[in-house]
């Protein structure tokens, strides 16, 4: 882990409620709601939903930046594109805390260093658990690959449902938002991004 990891890290763990706390807020949300928190089928649920969240939440116990560390220099003359598609994910939308569901298609084209393709879905796993806006989840994965890699580019496009506006709000269940971000070769060279595009878009 880096330094700046670690200290940001103890610096959340130290303002951090307990998790007594945590089950007290829980339970004045139920009260809100109109329920009665020590019913039968309601006196575990303080309980239940911290420790969802702990799992909703895990990304920020984790290091994306430390995920790419262990690379591959011997690349063996490879010079192209490198693509994980549909990589599945759930995360939760930072102004209602509710879920957004989506796939992640994360590219770069290596020039000294590779890393273990299961890095890029990790990496996009460590940020959808987060609150977070999808705009911000897909320049935080191109900008820690450009970061922690020095590809020659990257490319990233997200494609998710918001449930803040499937299932309240607006109501338009069927509704999904697509986000894109490129770097390098990716943003400079319209061919290799359409050849992303075209990639990510073949089903066959």
């Amino acid at each position: 882990m880096t330094a700046e990891f670690l200290k940001a890290k103890k610096a959340s763990n130290d303002l951090a409620p307990s998790r007594e706390e945590a089950e007290r807020a829980v339970e004045i949300l139920i009260r809100w709601a109109g329920d009665d928190p020590t019913r039968e089928g309601m006196k575990e649920t303080p309980a239940r939903v911290v420790r969802a969240y702990e799992e909703f939440f895990a990304g920020y116990t984790q290091c994306a930046k430390t995920e790419l560390l262990k690379t591959f220099e011997d690349i063996q003359g490879f010079d192209d594109i490198v693509i994980v598609k549909d990589i599945d994910f759930t995360s939760h939308c930072e102004h209602h805390m509710v879920p957004i569901i989506g796939r992640a298609h994360v590219a770069y084209w290596p020039d000294e260093k590779v890393v273990g393709i299961s890095k890029l879905a990790r990496i996009v796993d460590i940020f959808a658990k987060r609150l977070v806006s999808q705009e911000t989840m897909t320049s935080n994965v191109v900008d820690v690959i450009e970061e922690t890699l020095a590809p020659k580019g990257c490319a990233v496009m997200i494609e998710a449902n918001h449930q803040c506006m499937s299932i309240r709000g607006v109501n338009k269940g069927n509704s999904s938002t697509v986000t894109t971000t490129f770097s390098g070769i990716f943003k400079e060279d319209r061919d290799v991004q359409r050849r992303f595009l075209d990639l990510i878009t073949n089903q066959n």
